[in-house]
């Protein structure tokens, strides 16, 4: 979490454990940083380097993020490389008009676990995995998924073009709504009066509040049970859940969560990017460059427009998950050419020497407009469309996916009055994406 109104997940945490020399920052409401300058108000999620806390600017009236980064020196280090490339982009977009996330400033808190980098950053709202999730994975309208889309694409053009930087983890999770779904979840819009000072007889820490956190999620899911056996005794559960209307949320956005950014020419990791939104390119390990992120953007708008990640690979018996994920890609876009399958230092564990699978030799094919027709009911324009926008972008050769500026000028971006999206009601969801498509040959 870089910057968010709410935590990603309920179902987890970041556990007591961490909470140690070395480990997290415990927290509690009221807290003091950087001088009594900022004054933490409550937590808004937790990653595997730092805690996110909203706190109040005092000198600027301002609600914040407060990103503290874990106290050990390997977390202090990858603090100083996010903290460098958010500089860049702060110094380089004055009037903070990119669509990537601010940094206001940064600072050294010193804590009973050691000494931890702060990150001050503008206060967004939920992420775009938090709006796929409200929307109950249906899919959103496809004017919606457009105006993400070029939001995302003007953060990309910037980073890329104008400073050089790979975000590398371009994902739903990593992009921000300005506000958030829920007002009430909103300091400014919800009108909530900021804490000056601790409260009295609240000494709740950061370790202290997971405690209560879980004892509250014990409850919900008790209640839970309760209403669904009720449910099931006169009524449904279905009944209760009307469908969401999303056509008021407000649906710009900004990327975040830099950690693993890198300018170009000075990669510092081979294996980069989520499972879901990886490129073949770093799966082989063949070199990458801006087209990574382009590849990542075609899953994100995928996943947007039909509420199911484009890509699911699973290992099985006699095959590697990665090899699965290579087939996948492969059903749903052609056979890989045979002078990229080869390119890569790990090319010879997933292909042979004619440019085929060594382990799964038997594909289904299923291009992206029929996927979109027959499984998601798209109308047949509308899948032909997003289809000719996202093809492109899915090349299996890097250097042909066409960049974020020429991206901002395809014909499928431009405003259109349809608020179209699939038939939900009339399609039963298959697992996700593009999983369960192919007959595998063991060993």
């Amino acid at each position: 979490m870089s910057c968010s109104s709410s935590s990603g997940s309920e179902e987890d945490d970041e556990g007591f454990e961490s909470y140690r020399k070395g480990g997290y920052h415990a927290v509690r409401v009221g807290d003091q940083f950087a001088g009594g300058r900022y004054i933490a108000q409550r937590k808004l999620g937790w990653g595997q380097f730092s805690t996110v806390w909203l706190a109040y600017d005092t000198r600027t009236s301002t609600y914040v993020a407060l990103k503290i980064q874990k106290s050990a020196a390997q977390f202090a280090h990858a603090a100083l490389h996010e903290i460098d490339v958010l500089s860049a982009i702060a110094n380089g977009d004055p009037s903070n008009s990119k669509c990537v996330v601010h940094l206001i400033d940064n600072f050294k808190h010193t804590g009973p676990n050691g000494q931890h980098l702060c990150m001050v950053l503008e206060f967004l709202g939920d992420s775009l995995l938090r709006l796929i999730r409200y929307n109950r994975y249906k899919g959103l309208p496809l004017n919606k998924v457009r105006e993400i889309c070029k939001c995302i694409l003007i953060g990309l053009d910037y980073l890329h073009r104008e400073l050089g930087i790979l975000h590398t983890d371009l994902k739903p999770e990593n992009i921000l709504l300005f506000s958030s779904i829920d007002a009430s979840k909103d300091p400014v819009r919800s009108g909530l009066s900021p804490i000056l000072e601790r409260p009295e007889g609240n000494p709740t820490s950061g370790v202290t509040s997971l405690i209560e956190k879980r004892l509250k999620r014990r409850a919900r899911r008790a209640v839970a049970k309760i209403s669904e056996k009720r449910a099931s005794m006169g009524g449904t559960v279905e009944a209760r859940k009307s469908d969401r209307n999303i056509d008021g949320i407000d649906v710009r956005c900004k990327i975040v969560d830099f950690g693993n950014a890198c300018w170009a020419g000075k990669q510092i990791a081979e294996e980069i990017q989520t499972r879901q939104y990886r490129a073949p390119e770093v799966i082989l390990q063949s070199g990458y460059s801006f087209s990574v992120d382009m590849w990542s953007f075609a899953c994100t708008a995928f996943e947007l427009a039909t509420g199911d990640m484009m890509f699911t690979p699973k290992g099985g018996q006699g095959f590697s998950e990665d090899e699965d994920h290579l087939a996948m890609m492969m059903e749903l876009l052609g056979k890989m050419p045979r002078k990229v399958a080869i390119s890569g230092a790990r090319s010879k564990d997933y292909f042979d020497r004619h440019g085929d699978l060594k382990r799964i030799r038997r594909l289904k094919f299923w291009s992206l407009d029929k996927l979109l027709m027959d499984r998601y009911k798209f109308s047949e324009s509308d899948a032909r469309e997003l289809s000719d926008f996202l093809v492109p972008l899915l090349d299996f050769t890097p250097e042909n996916r066409p960049t974020a500026q020429q991206c901002l000028q395809h014909p499928w971006l431009k405003d259109k009055d349809s608020t179209s999206s699939p038939n939900e009601s009339s399609v039963e969801k298959v697992n996700v994406g593009m999983s369960n498509l192919k007959i595998k040959v063991g060993k």
